[in-house]
Formats: structure tokens, sequence, C-alpha cells
């Protein structure tokens, strides 16, 4: 009998730590055909790392981001193609690890490929690197759209995580191909209650998100 109630609490503590908090919700099971990429949970990103925080490749974002993002899928699903996911929900302990990393100013690894315009101590500045993030509100994601057939991305004109003018969401030195299909992540998403952050045509916040201004640090598992 003891064993079998100290197997029965195991269990129960185990199911609670890996439910998320209430209000949160994984992306994938409410649009299980999106794509999912996240960069931070492996090695190919600005840090040259796995970072802190990111344990398992999931997707989570909070139940009202997930409801506008799932209107966004639904409408490129049309034309064949979707969403991917390159970050979403992100603990504040990753957020603290790029900003001990962005202090490292000799750690440069990564820099012809995420920031070669960009003195690596002009992150902060810059506003790349900030020491809160919205993301750690659970409705701020960055985005890229693929051709479902082929599982290409679309062209964007500058990768993911490219810290510079290229990047920028105003930027017209692109292609009539790349302008375009920015265009449409863009006016999807803008019109389905997201705003842009300009500096990155990548990065979405929900409008009117639920945890403003809270920052939480459940790891990604």
């Amino acid at each position: 009998m003891k064993i079998s109630i100290t197997f029965f609490l195991v269990f129960f503590l185990n199911t609670v730590v890996a439910q998320l908090p209430k209000g949160f919700v994984y992306v994938k099971d409410s649009i299980p055909d999106i794509e999912v990429e996240l960069r931070y949970c492996y090695n190919n990103n600005f840090v040259g790392e796995n970072v802190d925080g990111y344990e398992e490749h999931v997707a989570i974002l909070t139940a009202e981001a997930t409801e506008a993002l799932k209107a966004v899928q639904k409408e490129l699903r049309k034309q064949g193609l979707s969403i991917k996911i390159y970050d979403s929900y992100r603990p504040q302990r990753a957020v603290n690890h790029f900003v001990r990393w962005a202090k490292a100013v000799n750690d440069t690894v990564m820099k012809s490929q995420f920031y070669p315009e960009v003195n690596k101590q002009h992150l902060f500045s810059s506003g790349y690197i900030a020491s809160k993030s919205r993301h750690s509100s659970g409705s701020t994601l960055d985005i890229t759209i693929v051709d479902k057939k082929t599982g290409e991305e679309l062209d964007m004109g500058s990768p993911f995580d490219f810290f510079g003018k290229a990047s920028w969401v105003a930027n017209k030195e692109l292609t009539k191909e790349q302008i375009e299909n920015r265009q449409l992540l863009q006016k999807l998403m803008l019109a389905n209650g997201f705003r842009n952050y300009p500096k990155e045509w990548w990065h979405f916040t929900l409008r009117n998100e639920p945890y403003r201004n809270q920052y939480f640090d459940f790891v990604v598992e």
C-alpha cells in the first residue's frame, strides 16, 4: 500500500509540474499543421548554443495569442502556406542568458551570420537586446511563412534574427518577391490583432495581450 501511495504521489507531482500556467497553451494542440523551429532550443542562433530555459522543442503562447494566430494560419492554408514559429513564449532566464552573452563583448563567434554590421557592444542601445522581453509575457512570437508542399521558407530578404537594417520592416532595398512576401506576413498578422516591431520583420505582439508587463520564467518543456 505504501508503495502504491508513493507511486501515485510521484505521478501526481510530475503531472502538476508538466502543466502549463493558467492561460497558456501548446500552440500545436490548437493548430496541428503549424510549423515550429525553435532556434533557441539548439545552437543555430546568435548566441551559438542552446539557450537557458528551452528544454523541449514546443511552442507555447497565451490562449488569446494562439486563437489569433489560428486565424492567420487559416488564411495561409488556403494558399498552400503555413506559419513557421522561430520563437514564442520565452522564459526570463533565457532573456538573462541573452544579456550575459551581450555583455561578453569578446564572444563574437556568430557575428558574421547574425550581426555583421552591428558592434556587439551597441546591441542594447540599438534595441536588439533588452533585460525584459515581451516574449516572456506569452503573447509575442517570431515567425515566417513556409510553402507547405516544399517546406521551404518564403524569401523575406534577410534571415531570422539578423540584426541590421536589412531586417527592418520599412526596408525597401529588396526584390519585388521579397517585398510581397513581407507584405503578406505583415498584412495577415496586423489584420488579425497583432502589432509588429519595426526593426524585425518576424516579430509580432498581440494587441491587448492578457499578461502585459508580467514576465514569466517557467521553462519550455
